[in-house]
């Protein structure tokens, strides 16, 4: 009798400790079972908002859930991103970052408040683009060479717009001004949109917008294009790439999509499942393409290697800039 209750005992203790892993199954398969929030820390209208809604119907369709988008701007992105890394670590929260939430911040912002490796899961790379540089029609230069020259003839005078300070743009301004040897006037706008009418109304001469913005107005003839930072894109093939015309950088731009950090795997990796199937649609890289997105999935966990990796060379340009924000 004693050994038999020693017995029972035993398995009841057994089927307490392996219930909480069992509800966690239980819930991963499940999953997902409501309406998935995709967060956008990225202004309406802009290249990381149109990807987003691209990627949330793809993926809503395999996930047989609404993926809805909201659009969390402010603090150069670390607004929103903040917003996923205090969300529940269920999957029905997750985000795209750009280069500026997880790569360009922790290299300008003396404090975060999050930590963009702890307070994340990683669930993979979307794929790569490129900024470009962009002038009016009657500004004197058609290519860096011609920039660099005029830049270098009047030091301090020439000036060029990103959409906001530690942006991508700005961060590609200031590595053409440090490898080139050039002194350049940033001048931040709150938005490419905002940038993009001051350009066409004469208010300033030079940009550098992401490729969804400013590919249409360079294929229209309403702007021109110097260059693409860093890499050469698809989306502009005659533009020649910073590397090719000179400047000895080249660092890989990219697009990740996150989820808040403790998301149990079998979740993740149905994310990370209709994510890498959505990447794989003929119709998705035609879009994103016409976005200047070269599609490269690349697995989280890889992904999260290379990120860590890429903030030490973007924080080197950052001090060389003396480039800190608090």
């Amino acid at each position: 009798m004693k050994k038999t209750m020693l017995a029972l005992g035993l398995l009841m203790g057994l089927g307490a400790a392996l219930l909480p892993a069992g509800a966690q199954a239980q819930a991963a398969g499940d999953y997902p079972s409501k309406p998935i929030r995709m967060i956008l820390p990225f202004a309406a209208g802009g290249g990381g908002d149109l990807l987003g809604r691209v990627l949330g119907e793809q993926m809503g369709k395999r996930l047989k859930q609404s993926i809805f988008v909201e659009n969390k701007v402010g603090a150069a992105g670390t607004l929103g991103t903040h917003m996923v890394a205090m969300a529940p670590a269920d999957g029905y929260t997750i985000m795209i970052g750009g280069m500026t939430t997880h790569v360009l911040a922790p290299a300008t912002y003396s404090k975060l408040p999050y930590d963009p490796v702890k307070d994340f899961s990683v669930i993979g790379r979307i794929g790569n683009s490129s900024i470009l540089v962009l002038a009016t029609n009657d500004f004197p230069a058609n290519n860096l060479k011609d920039f660099i020259a005029l830049a270098k003839a009047k030091p301090g005078s020439v000036q060029y717009g990103s959409w906001g300070i530690g942006s991508t743009g700005h961060f590609c301004g200031e590595v053409l001004a440090q490898k080139a040897g050039l002194e350049l006037q940033h001048v931040p706008f709150n938005g490419t949109t905002k940038l993009v009418g001051d350009m066409l109304g004469g208010h300033i001469q030079v940009g550098l917008v992401d490729m969804a913005t400013g590919t249409p107005y360079v294929k229209d003839g309403k702007l021109k294009a110097l260059a693409v930072c860093t890499q050469r894109s698809p989306s502009v093939p005659n533009v020649a790439s910073y590397k090719e015309q000179g400047i000895d950088f080249d660092q890989t731009l990219s697009w990740v999509m996150y989820a808040p950090a403790g998301v149990p795997k079998p979740v993740r990796d149905a994310i990370a499942g209709a994510l890498q199937a959505s990447l794989k649609e003929p119709d998705v890289v035609t879009k994103l393409l016409n976005l200047g997105i070269s599609v490269d999935f690349v697995p989280g966990e890889q992904q999260a290697a290379i990120n860590a990796r890429d903030v030490q060379v973007w924080k080197k340009v950052a001090q060389d800039a003396n480039l800190k924000l608090d």
